[in-house]
This record gives C-alpha cells, sequence and structure tokens, in this order.
C-alpha cells in the first residue's frame, strides 16, 4: 500500500475537518501523516483545533475508511491529487477554500492548456444551446479544455459539443465517480473519457445531494482561467459559479439576452452590475483574453531567445508568464518569493521580454 497517499485520503475522513482546516493541519504538522503522529497536546496547540476533533484524529477511525477508498481507486482506474501534489491543478491551488484533494478519472494534464468553464441554465432555451455551441465550435485549435458540471441544459450542451468536436472537456461532479448522475448523460460521460476527464472531490458512495453542487462549484471556478455564463435566471448554480470566479479574480463573461426573459435575467444582471463582462461571441473572450492568433509573436518570443540569455529564475517566470498574468500568480506558478518575483519581472521588462498591463498584471511581448 501506498503510505503517504493512505496518510492523504485519510485526512479527507476525519470528522468535521474542512478543506481549510486540513489544510492548516499539513502545515503545522509537515505533512499528512505527520498530523496521524500527534499527541493530543500537539494538536490542542494548532489553531482551531479542539478536544473533539483532536480525539478524532487520535482515534484513526479514518483508516478503515481510507483503506476502502483505495482499493476502489486502483479497481477503477482512478488518481487521486493532494494538494500538495505537482499534478494538482495550479489554478486550484491559489484558492484557499480548494479541496485538500480531488479524485480524477482521465488522462487530461490539468496544469497545461487554457481552461474556460462554460455553465448556464438547466432550462436552456433553443438561443441558449445554439450560442453554447458556437462558442464551443470556435474554440478548436484555441489550445482550450471545456469545463462544465455535467447538469441538464447549458452543461451537457458544452460536453456534447466539445466531443463533437474532439476538445478536451471536463466535467466536475458532485458526488462520487462511482455514480453516473443525471443517469441521462451516462453515455456523454463515458464518451468523455477518450480525450477528457471526471473530477470530483468526493469519495466512493457519495450520493448527488443537493448540498454538493454548490461547493462543486467553486472547483469549476477556480481551476479555470475564465468562466463564461450563457444562460441564468436571477438565482441559480450559474450565478454562483460566476461570483465564486470572481472573488478569485477570474474573468467572467456572458451573454446578454432579452429583457423580461425569465433565463436572461441572471446574465443581463452581471452585465449591469459589472460582475461580467459582455460578449457576443468567442472572438470578444480571444481577444480579452489574449487568447487570439499569436503565431508572429511566439516567432518573435523564439528570436528573442536567442539572443536573450536568462538565468534559471527567469526562465520560471517566463514560463510562469505563459500560464497566468499577476504578480501573485507568477510568484505560486515559479516558486518564488514575491520581492523575488517582483525583481526578475522588472528585469524581463527592461529586456524586452515582458510589459505591464493594467491592474497590475504581466504578459509575454
Amino acid at each position: 500500500m501506498n503510505n503517504d497517499l493512505f496518510y492523504k485520503i485519510a485526512l479527507t475522513f476525519i470528522p468535521n475537518v474542512g478543506a481549510v482546516l486540513a489544510k492548516n493541519l499539513v502545515a503545522y504538522c509537515g505533512s499528512a501523516e505527520a498530523v496521524f503522529k500527534q499527541n493530543k497536546k500537539q494538536l490542542l496547540c494548532i489553531p482551531e483545533i479542539g478536544p473533539i476533533t483532536a480525539k478524532s484524529i487520535l482515534k484513526q477511525e479514518a483508516f478503515m475508511r481510507a483503506e476502502k477508498e483505495i482499493e476502489r481507486i486502483k479497481k477503477n482506474n482512478i488518481e487521486a491529487l493532494f494538494f500538495t501534489d505537482n499534478n494538482y491543478p495550479f489554478r486550484l491551488k491559489q484558492c484557499h477554500d480548494s479541496p485538500i484533494l480531488i479524485y480524477k478519472k482521465g488522462n487530461t494534464d490539468l496544469n497545461k492548456h487554457r481552461y474556460l468553464a462554460v455553465v448556464g441554465t438547466r432550462n436552456a432555451s433553443v438561443y441558449g444551446k445554439k450560442l453554447t455551441c458556437d462558442l464551443i465550435d470556435n474554440c478548436i485549435e484555441k489550445d482550450i479544455i471545456i469545463v462544465s458540471g455535467m447538469a441538464f441544459g447549458i452543461d451537457i450542451t458544452a460536453h456534447r459539443q466539445s466531443i463533437k468536436n474532439n476538445i478536451p472537456t471536463i466535467a466536475v461532479l458532485g458526488h462520487g465517480l462511482d455514480v453516473f448522475y443525471p443517469s441521462q448523460h451516462k453515455e456523454t460521460a463515458l464518451a468523455m473519457l477518450d480525450n477528457g476527464s471526471w473530477l470530483s472531490e468526493y469519495p466512493f458512495e457519495t450520493a448527488p445531494d443537493r448540498e454538493n453542487f454548490p461547493s462543486r462549484n467553486r472547483i469549476v471556478a477556480g481551476m479555470c482561467d475564465a468562466v463564461v455564463v450563457v444562460e441564468a435566471a436571477k438565482k441559480g448554480g450559474a450565478l454562483i459559479t460566476a461570483d465564486i470566479a470572481n472573488s478569485y479574480s477570474r474573468d467572467v463573461f456572458t451573454f446578454p439576452g432579452r429583457i423580461g426573459d425569465t433565463f436572461s435575467e441572471g446574465c443581463n444582471n452581471l452585465i449591469k452590475y459589472n460582475q461580467g463582462a459582455l460578449i457576443t461571441s468567442a472572438n470578444d473572450i480571444f481577444r480579452l483574453m489574449n487568447w487570439e492568433d499569436n503565431t508572429k509573436k511566439k516567432n518573435q518570443q523564439v528570436q528573442k531567445s536567442l539572443f536573450i540569455e536568462l538565468t534559471t529564475e527567469e526562465k520560471k517566470i517566463v514560463e510562469a508568464c505563459k500560464l497566468v498574468k499577476t504578480i501573485d500568480e507568477i510568484a505560486i506558478t515559479a516558486l518564488l518569493p514575491i520581492s523575488k518575483t517582483s525583481s526578475i519581472l522588472f528585469s524581463l521588462e527592461m529586456k524586452g521580454l515582458i510589459r505591464v498591463l493594467p491592474g497590475k498584471e504581466f504578459e509575454l511581448i
């Protein structure tokens, strides 16, 4: 048995310990295994750990469930990604309340490519479905992975159109990976694995309970570069995802709808209150995200690299700038302190390799 994975999974089964507190435990103890090696006095010295939680850790009740979970993930070819692992999504790692562990089935690299979430109402209109299909059609050859939640309406339309166009697509689920929900989407879910993945923070035998889905939405928002809301009512999961995306400093885009349409009210409110940028096509997203055809720019970068020698740390910053924009994101991705990142960014700007954008963001020239 992989002892390291065993303790990581066991950590998720400690009663009343959520993602934030679990990360706190690992930070204080040094590893998931070390959490279970502490005595009561040591555990009580950790902030927010009281006698009841300490007792649960010491009783090691989570071990039996962890053993059973490991057997299941091995049998079903599922990967468990811990938040300190290199293959854990780096974008999601930036979010303070991201899951400490996520289960993945499929071969998608969660740290490459551009990630775009497409969400909306379960009661999608013909207009909304057409917008979704047109959006996905225009993502071909843009190195984009489409993320959604496998729900009826906009979600499943986005997944199916991605499969049709051979675009990788990921379903973030609100239940264990042994469950197909809705059951009508089983065929789509299986087809998705040819060029995509399923993700969930929930272990096997977790039912698709209603309260799981708002929590699921934070993963959709956190692992993406941007979120597109196609159609949405005044309240609902799509609006929750957009709100979370804004709190994570992710870009939010939305299509406008007719005044008075129930499932356009949410989109129109996002635009009205400056919580989402108005778009009329995929090209608006590509332009605003700087995802337009940049072959010329790439050639320029290759030419410059022939004449400018970079240090190891400068190369790390350049690679990070290909994925993220803000100084905090760049520092996390490059695994460098903020102060060091700031000075290197200035040096690269002087060398003509990057430019500063409004809002203290950076991009390669």
